[in-house]
């Protein structure tokens, strides 16, 4: 994994989880579209870098969300 200023990416647009609450804290947010790496953002610190993720790894890890590998 590597890291990287979230100012620093040409990103035109966030997407933040649908789990965000009203406030819009506490969440994660990802940037779509940008070749081989899913930035990976946390709202909470909007200026420190983003984490960068293979898509393969990315779509892992949305796979073991959705089949509840992870509990809270």
């Amino acid at each position: 994994m590597a890291t990287m200023d979230k100012h620093g990416l040409r990103v035109t647009k966030w997407i933040r989880s649908s789990y965000s609450g009203n406030d819009g804290g506490n969440c994660i947010e990802i940037a779509p579209g940008i070749p081989d790496f899913v930035p990976i953002g946390d709202t909470k610190t909007p200026y420190a870098p983003a984490l960068m993720v293979t898509h393969t790894a990315w779509s892992t890890f949305i796979s073991g969300v959705k089949d509840g590998d992870f509990t809270a």
